[in-house]
This record gives C-alpha cells, sequence and structure tokens, in this order.
C-alpha cells in the first residue's frame, strides 16, 4: 500500500482561499472566525480528511492535551465504567485520553506509563497501587498530576480517589453474621491487591464475631465458570459452609449458577453476596445481593483532580473515599 500524503494546514487555505494563519485559528478555537468561513473551512477539513498535528503545540508548550489511562484489563466492565466516567469529564474539558492496559503487571505498568510519558501526557490516571521502583522514579521526575483510582493507598504517589476495600468487605461480612450466618467462606480469585485487601476485612469480621476464616482462593483469572468450581471446593472442605463472601461478581454469579444446578437453595441454605454490583447479578435468580462501587463517580473525580491541578488549582486533600452501597438483592 502507497502512503498518502497528509492533509495539510495549506491545503485548507488553498481549498477555501483563506491564510494559513486562518485556518490555525479556526481548529484552535471555530467561532474566532466568521460564520461564512467556519462552515467553508469546516467542509474543507471534511473533504480533504485532515488530522491536527499536535507536535508543534507539544514541543513549544509542553502541553498534549491528553491524559493517560492504564488499567489492567479491557475486558473487565468495571474498568470500562472507569474510563466511562473519566472521559465524560475530560472530553468537557477538551482533552483526549490514551489508554493503556497491563494484564495486573507491575513490570507492564512500568513499561506503559513510560510510553504514555513518551507522548507527553499532561497528567495520568493509574487503576493500580502497586508499582515498580522504576515507575516510582518516572512519575516523581515527570511533574505532572498523578491520580490512583479505585483504592485508597497509605502514601499515594499525588492524589488517590477509590474506596477502603478492606472495610467493605469488613462490614458486608459483619452484615451477614448479623442475620444469623456463622460458616462464611471467602472466595477469591486473582490475587491482586483489591482481593487481598477484601480478604484482611473478611478475616478480621469473622475473627471479632468468634469465627474461623475460611478462604478458598486461586490466582486464576475470574469467571463464571471459576466461581462454580471454587464453590464446589468450598462445600467439599467446609460443608458447614452456610454463606459465601465473593471477590467479586463473576465468582458470585457462577457460584449461583452452581446452586441452581444442585439444588442449593439460595438464600436460605446459602447466602451469597457479590462485589461491583454488575448488571448480571439483577438478571439472576433470585437477584445477586452486591457491594456497588462507584466506577463512574471515581472515573470523575479522578479526572476532575488532574484537570483542577493543571489549571493550577490544587485539591485541599490527596485522598477521596467514595464509599459503596450495598445493592437490595435476594441472596442474603
Amino acid at each position: 500500500m502507497v502512503k498518502k500524503k497528509r492533509a495539510t494546514l495549506q491545503d485548507i487555505a488553498n481549498r477555501v482561499g483563506v491564510t494559513k494563519m486562518t485556518v490555525s485559528r479556526f481548529l484552535r478555537a471555530p467561532h474566532s472566525v466568521s460564520s461564512t468561513t467556519r462552515t467553508k473551512i469546516a467542509a474543507a477539513v471534511e473533504e480533504l480528511g485532515y488530522i491536527q498535528n499536535r507536535a508543534p503545540a507539544m514541543l513549544s508548550k509542553s502541553l498534549s492535551k491528553a491524559i493517560g489511562v492504564v488499567i489492567p484489563s479491557l475486558s473487565n466492565q468495571v474498568f470500562a465504567t472507569l474510563v466511562q466516567g473519566i472521559e465524560h469529564t475530560t472530553g468537557a474539558h477538551g482533552y483526549d485520553t490514551l489508554i493503556a492496559h497491563t494484564g495486573y503487571s507491575a513490570v507492564k505498568e512500568e513499561e506503559k506509563i513510560a510510553m504514555l510519558l513518551s507522548y507527553q501526557v499532561d497528567g495520568l490516571i493509574l487503576s493500580e497501587t502497586n508499582h515498580t521502583t522504576r515507575t516510582l522514579r518516572m512519575l516523581e521526575r515527570a511533574g505532572i498530576p498523578v491520580v490512583e483510582t479505585m483504592e485508597l493507598p497509605d502514601t499515594p504517589v499525588d492524589m488517590a480517589v477509590g474506596l477502603n476495600h478492606a472495610n467493605v468487605a469488613y462490614e458486608v461480612v459483619t452484615k451477614m453474621l448479623t442475620t444469623g450466618r456463622r460458616n462464611i467462606v471467602y472466595l477469591a480469585a486473582r490475587l491482586d491487591t483489591r482481593t487481598r485487601l477484601r480478604q484482611q476485612g473478611y478475616e478480621r469480621a469473622m475473627t471479632e464475631a468468634g469465627q474461623a476464616p475460611m478462604v478458598i482462593a486461586t490466582e486464576a483469572h475470574s469467571s463464571f465458570t471459576l466461581g462454580g468450581t471454587l464453590l464446589q471446593q468450598a462445600l467439599t472442605r467446609y460443608p458447614q459452609v452456610d454463606g459465601i463472601f465473593c471477590t467479586n461478581d463473576d465468582i458470585a454469579v457462577g457460584a449461583m449458577m452452581h446452586c441452581k444446578a444442585n439444588n442449593i437453595d439460595i438464600p436460605h441454605r446459602l447466602s451469597v453476596v457479590g462485589y461491583n454490583a454488575l448488571d448480571i447479578g439483577q438478571a439472576m435468580t433470585p437477584k445477586l445481593t452486591s457491594v456497588a462501587t462507584p466506577r463512574f463517580d471515581i472515573g470523575v473525580k479522578s479526572a476532575e483532580l488532574i484537570i483542577a491541578a493543571l489549571n493550577g488549582d490544587p485539591p485541599p486533600q490527596k485522598s477521596y473515599d467514595l464509599g459503596y452501597t450495598l445493592t437490595a438483592g435476594e441472596s442474603l
């Protein structure tokens, strides 16, 4: 395939019969030119397939009008909602987003952050808090605003927006215990930072209630099939189990499917609580009770903090806990 020459500002100017400066002014602020000229330039841009070159502005102003977003997974609905919240805000302020994913690897995150910094992003939103030494060094030297999301590290790199997963798990498991459940098992997958924090909260609630923590865990990727497998392991190892607290809704829904296939009554024989309140939980019978995390709002707040910092208006605090709610399901 022969590489074609991109349309230039001069090409548009020649087509319309104006100066290149007028076209440039239109691209920066459309309403700075007359309505007639604006219409003609817009038509020429469309016809010629013009793609704006930001390199000169990046070199002269050290600004890209882009914010880098690093997430661990492109297939996980949890992070899709987070990104939607980010772009809801960035788009309204004239910023684009550059998205990279890491597969839950701190080493891969290091590579992706280095790549995004090479594109002169104006800020970074990270969905993990476990970083390599080199990543921390790069972030410190970059001198741009950084927001860590989805959890609340004790010492944020810069700013943090999320929720305290250990406290949430503690409160939810305590609620399960108050319903009369005593033999609650925690089903965990992937064993990332947030899964381990939830385990800490679960174990604290069980220990304070005088009950022995019971955990079925695997480093495997979460799935509905895995949820059924983990529940079967729990039933075999702990036949007295009367409740399960799941690290996410994939595991919880898979466990509920296993119960349906094996005539295990929910919630009378077994209570089930999930995490993240995905829509599929509400399509289950009975409806899944789950921890609703404010992922869209976390994305919005994270982007707002980045943009405020870029505008010279640093936030009054470094960490923001946006809390959670427990859905009114029927599995508890």
